[in-house]
């Protein structure tokens, strides 16, 4: 049986609240770069065919649903946390700021907030759904939002480090991106906290004694 992606908007239309803001986050798991969040205000009852949680989607897809919702969308924000704060306040928390700058940088003030499992605090009413990039359209939007959003800065840095395909694995720990990186070296846009990247920097330093 297919998931009703309204469900929740619509209970909140219900009791009022037109103005629900998705929020969501990409790149909680790579090595490198920024962790990118979205916060999306879709119209009331909005529907869009096939949208769905951004990693279920191709990449094509993706790029084609992303142009859709930043013409249709009420008010989009984006949150850019670098990989340097993620390693002064860790990946949990530097997911939680890239949603809250998300959030600020909507042009509407939201009167609802549905999270994807994220606890925020905001001066209105949040729910943090489990798996909620599948359950929620406006989250679903968002997260289709925050992972185009960051899959292009990879691919931008992939053109400044050519011989470490970030535009292939985005940063994420495959095999053949651990293996470049412990051939070619750690550079400055790595997260220094994350394994194996901590290993070879301690190793580095012991080396360079």
């Amino acid at each position: 049986m297919a998931v009703d992606l309204l469900k929740y908007e619509k209970s909140l239309y219900k009791e009022g609240y037109e103005l629900i803001a998705g929020c969501d986050e990409a790149g909680r798991g790579p090595l490198a770069g920024p962790v990118v969040a979205s916060a999306v205000i879709l119209p009331k009852n909005y529907k869009l065919k096939g949208l769905n949680d951004s990693k279920q989607l191709s990449e094509k897809k993706r790029n084609e649903f992303y142009d859709i919702i930043q013409k249709d969308a009420l008010s989009i924000g984006v949150g850019i946390v670098d990989n340097k704060k993620i390693d002064e306040i860790n990946i949990l928390e530097a997911s939680r700021l890239a949603m809250n700058i998300a959030l600020d940088n909507l042009k509407i003030k939201p009167e609802y907030i549905l999270t994807d499992a994220m606890k925020l605090q905001r001066n209105v009413p949040v729910l943090a759904i489990i798996h909620g990039d599948a359950l929620s359209l406006n989250i679903a939007a968002a997260s289709v939002i925050a992972k185009v959003t960051r899959d292009r800065i990879m691919t931008n840095l992939g053109k400044e480090y050519p011989e470490y395909e970030f535009e292939q694995h985005k940063g994420y720990p495959t095999k053949r991106h651990i293996e470049l990186v412990k051939k070619l070296g750690v550079l400055d846009c790595y997260r220094q906290t994350f394994r194996p990247i901590s290993e070879l920097v301690k190793g580095s330093n012991r080396d360079g004694k």
